[in-house]
C-alpha cells in the first residue's frame, strides 16, 4: 500500500512537467513570433520573410533578400528597438514579481526603491546642465542617478532598522526627493525644447535603442534572472514572513540585500536606456501568477515572458498610433495598466 501513493503520483508530475515545457515552448514561440510581425509593422513596407532573411544574413546564414534600405530599417532601426523593449518588458516584469514577494506587498513594482526618479535627475541634471563636459551620456548620467537614489535608500532603511517597511518608507521618501529636484533643475535652467525632449524621456522611450543597450541589457537580466532563480525557493518561504523564512533557515538580511541590489542594477540599466516605463511591473507579476501559481520557480520566466511579449505590442502601439509622431511608451502602459491595477486591487478584495 505505501508503494501505490507515489507510483499512482509519478504519472500526475510527469504531466504536469510536460505541461509546464510546453507552457515555456508556447511561450518563447509568441516571442519570437511577436518581434517578427512587430517590425513589419510600420510606414516602411516590409514582410516576415524580409525580417528572417535580414537576420539570417547578419548572423553569416546566407544572403540578405531585401535591398539595403530595408535591411537598414529592420537591422539598424526596428530590431534594436523591438529587442530592447522585450528586455525591458522582462526585466521590469522580474523585478516586479521579486519585489512583490520579498516586500511582502502585492503592489509593490521595480520603482519602490526610488531608483526611476534618481535615474531622471541624472539624466536632467547631464542633458540640462550638461554635467559630464560631453564624456557622460545620458544613459550613464541616468544610471549615475539611479545608483545614488539606491544607496540612499539603504543607508536611509538601514540607518532606521532595515525592517521591511523601513525600506519602502525610505524608497518613498528618495523618490520624492530626486523628483522634486528634477522638477527644479527643469523649471529653472531648461528652455522649452530641452523640456520637451526631457519630458518625452521621463515618460519612456524606446526610439533611441541601440544594439549597445540591447547587449548590456540582455547581459544585465540574464545575470539577475539566474540569481533570482536560484533564490526561488527561498522568495517562496518570504510569502510566509520574515520570521518564518528565518524558522525555516533563511538568512533573511543577507537574502534581501541580495536581492534588492540585483533588482536596482537590473531596474537601473533599464531605466537608463528607456526611462520610466511604468506598470509593467507592477501588473505583469499578477498575470502570470494567475497563470503558473505562486511558485517562484515557475513564475520568474513566465514572467519574464509575459512582460517582453507585452511590452513589444505596447511599444509597437505607441510608434505607430498615431504616425508620424510617436506616444512615449510609459503613456501607454499607464492607460493599459491603469485598468488592469484596478481589477487587481479588485481582486485582491475578493480574495479577502
Amino acid at each position: 500500500m505505501s508503494d501505490a501513493g507515489p507510483a499512482a503520483a509519478a504519472p500526475a508530475v510527469a504531466a504536469r512537467g510536460l505541461r509546464h515545457v510546453l507552457l515555456w515552448a508556447a511561450g518563447l514561440a509568441l516571442l519570437c513570433a511577436s518581434v517578427a510581425v512587430a517590425i513589419t509593422i510600420g510606414p516602411a513596407d516590409i514582410a516576415v520573410g524580409d525580417v528572417w532573411s535580414t537576420v539570417a544574413a547578419h548572423l553569416g546564414f546566407g544572403e540578405a533578400g531585401s535591398t539595403p534600405l530595408r535591411d537598414d530599417i529592420v537591422w539598424n532601426l526596428r530590431l534594436p528597438r523591438t529587442l530592447l523593449a522585450a528586455v525591458c518588458g522582462a526585466g521590469l516584469a522580474v523585478c516586479g514579481a521579486v519585489m512583490q514577494s520579498l516586500l511582502r506587498n502585492p503592489l509593490a513594482d521595480p520603482f519602490v526603491l526610488g531608483i526611476s526618479s534618481g535615474a531622471s535627475t541624472g539624466a536632467v541634471v547631464v542633458v540640462v546642465l550638461g554635467a559630464g563636459g560631453g564624456a557622460l551620456s545620458v544613459s550613464g548620467g541616468a544610471f549615475l542617478g539611479a545608483a545614488v537614489s539606491f544607496a540612499l535608500v539603504l543607508l536611509l532603511s538601514h540607518s532606521l532598522g532595515g525592517a521591511t517597511d523601513r525600506v519602502v518608507l525610505a524608497g518613498v521618501a528618495a523618490m520624492q526627493l530626486f523628483s522634486a529636484l528634477t522638477s527644479f533643475v527643469v523649471m529653472t535652467t531648461a528652455d522649452a525644447e530641452t523640456t520637451r525632449g526631457v519630458l518625452f524621456w521621463l515618460l519612456g522611450s524606446l526610439s533611441g535603442a541601440d544594439w549597445a543597450d540591447v547587449g548590456l541589457g540582455l547581459a544585465v537580466l540574464a545575470a539577475v534572472l539566474l540569481v533570482c532563480t536560484g533564490y526561488a525557493t527561498t522568495l517562496d518561504a518570504f510569502a510566509f514572513g520574515q520570521d518564518a523564512a528565518a524558522s525555516l533557515g533563511v538568512h533573511v538580511a543577507r537574502t534581501r540585500l541580495v536581492l534588492l541590489c540585483a533588482t536596482a542594477l537590473l531596474t537601473a540599466t533599464l531605466v537608463s536606456s528607456s526611462g520610466a516605463i511604468g506598470f509593467v511591473g507592477l501588473v505583469l507579476p499578477h498575470a502570470a501568477r494567475a497563470l503558473t501559481g505562486p511558485g517562484h520557480t515557475r513564475l520568474l520566466p513566465a514572467t519574464a515572458l509575459a512582460g517582453a511579449v507585452f511590452l513589444v505590442w505596447v511599444d509597437t502601439l505607441a510608434r505607430t498610433a498615431l504616425d508620424p509622431q510617436e506616444v512615449p511608451v510609459g503613456v501607454v502602459t499607464s492607460l493599459i495598466g491603469v485598468p488592469a491595477f484596478v481589477l487587481v486591487l479588485y481582486r485582491t478584495r475578493s480574495a479577502r
